[in-house]
């Protein structure tokens, strides 16, 4: 059975939630110095780093529909595969690093209840540095049909902002969207014991896409 947001229209982009605070006042005055660049150069020259700037969140804030693939357990962002370390408890944790160029809207791994959304404060180094354990993350709980799952949002030295999208309590699909980390960042997923891990350090994943379990 495909997944609901399977039945979307292919090549469909729009743009994330949560974006507005960033990209409302960047595109506002994109257009505002393209329409005063006819009366005078000095609006023209400040026109040209404007609207790259204006194009450029437009990039980074889009939000493409998905075909949501088959799987236990499915990426919950794009971008690549940082390190995959076992777990004191059994569990796996495959993090996945999101640089400036991914998309940056985050999606469930798995079909469940969101049973826990807990925002930690930190600090904002790299999010490819080991001190980035120690930054502003949100750390998500799912109940699903393989027990417990965790999630971790981090920011980055760029990312400062972690919007969640769905409140504990709430029942997701798996492959919904359900936040948004803002720039580059990284997101951590708890595989539990006894699920193997198909995907490799280096390898590139796209949210609702990329299987990172293996039958």
């Amino acid at each position: 059975m495909p997944h609901s947001q399977s039945s979307a229209p292919r090549g469909r982009v729009r743009l994330a939630r949560g974006a507005s605070p960033w990209l409302l006042p960047t595109v506002a005055t994109a257009a505002v110095s393209l329409a005063r660049s006819r009366q005078s150069g000095r609006w023209a020259a400040v026109a040209v780093p404007t609207t790259a700037l204006a194009a450029g969140m437009l990039w980074f804030f889009r939000d493409p529909e998905r075909e949501i693939a088959q799987g236990r357990v499915i990426s919950p962002a794009d971008g690549v595969v940082q390190s995959i370390m076992p777990w004191k408890d059994g569990r796996t944790r495959v993090a996945i690093f999101m640089s400036p160029l991914n998309v940056h809207v985050n999606r469930a791994p798995l079909a469940g209840t969101v049973t826990s959304v807990e925002h930690i404060p930190g600090g904002f180094v790299p999010a490819f540095n080991k001190e980035s354990e120690n930054n502003e993350r949100v750390v998500w709980h799912f109940d699903t049909e393989l027990g417990d799952i965790e999630m971790v949002q981090i920011a980055g030295a760029v990312a400062r902002r972690i919007v969640p999208y769905v409140p504990q309590g709430t029942k997701v699909e798996q492959g919904e969207r359900i936040g948004l980390i803002r720039f580059g960042s990284r997101v951590d997923v708890y595989l539990p014991e006894g699920v193997e891990v198909a995907v490799e350090v280096g390898q590139a994943t796209t949210a609702g896409v990329t299987r990172l379990d293996r039958d």
